[in-house]
């Protein structure tokens, strides 16, 4: 198979971007047009005057990728050229469940066919590890230490699935790099799909983290093992299928592998946030039915 992501980009060794970003295009195969807004994976495969993709390939501003996927969408129905090209958003949390809201929200709305993947590493890390919509509870990042008065995130994790369901997507579903298989399948169902799907893809990131990047892949599937990131589908609404855990890990197992978290391992009273954390775990178990 032809990769459609060259070698040599600069992203980290076991970047968690370039992996989704790869198993995307295995899955969506030549034809198709990517946009990407500003993050880390724009900035590690575009350094002028270089590019990684064998695709045609644009960046958007970090604010408007789904308004640059609905113009590009609109423009190949208007020449007649659309056929079964289709038009596939790769983005950041960042740029998803915040900066990026009011953009994909209108493209949805609108009904524009069109692919959205948020690469969902849980903080912007391409600037320096803020806290995003998306980084989970009690995860220490620049902007939400950990420290004397504080155990790190004091929000939720944004359930952007169900947000973009309630937009009337026609697929929804939930995906890891850490499921390759699962992910390209998904991929080439959403692209299968006439209207605007979404696909929200965990994606561990070393550097941001804190873990070695050899564990990549095994964060991921602990993320699901433990419940923490529940694998489903939802077609028009309704869950249709989900990933079943025979037998749930404890969430510290998770967690004890991360640097984001080992402030609870360390501080007093990070026990009983464990135990929050495991109640959001069993939480997601008797919800989706992982059980």
């Amino acid at each position: 198979m032809k990769e459609l992501l060259s070698p040599g980009h600069t992203a980290c060794p076991a970047c968690c971007d370039t992996m989704i970003a790869k198993f995307t295009l295995r899955a969506l195969g030549e034809d198709c047009i990517i946009v990407s807004p500003t993050g880390c994976l724009e900035v590690t495969t575009s350094a002028f005057p270089t590019s990684s993709w064998q695709v045609p390939w644009i960046h958007s501003l970090f604010e408007n990728a789904g308004a640059v996927a609905s113009g590009i969408e609109a423009a190949l129905k208007a020449m007649d050229k659309k056929e079964d090209t289709k038009v596939v958003v790769l983005a950041g949390d960042g740029g998803t469940l915040d900066i990026g809201m009011r953009s994909i929200s209108g493209a949805f709305e609108r009904g524009h066919d069109i692919v959205y993947i948020c690469i969902d590493n849980e903080a912007y890390m391409n600037t320096g590890v803020q806290r995003s919509g998306a980084t989970p509870f009690n995860a220490t990042t620049t902007t939400s230490p950990s420290g004397k008065v504080s155990f790190g995130n004091p929000l939720p994790k944004k359930n952007m699935p169900a947000i973009m369901a309630a937009h009337g997507s026609p697929y929804v579903a939930t995906t890891t790099l850490a499921y390759p298989k699962d992910l390209m399948k998904k991929v080439k169902k959403a692209a299968d799909i006439e209207g605007p799907t979404y696909i929200h893809a965990h994606a561990p990131c070393t550097t941001g983290w804190g873990f070695d990047t050899a564990k990549t892949v095994e964060i991921g599937k602990l993320a699901v093992q433990t419940a923490l990131w529940p694998m489903y589908e939802m077609e028009n609404g309704e869950i249709t299928s989900v990933k079943k855990i025979k037998k749930p890990k404890p969430v510290e197992d998770y967690l004890r592998m991360q640097r984001r978290f080992k402030h609870l391992f360390t501080m007093e009273g990070g026990a009983e946030e464990i135990e929050k954390i495991q109640a959001i775990a069993d939480y997601n178990i008797k919800h989706f039915g992982l059980q």
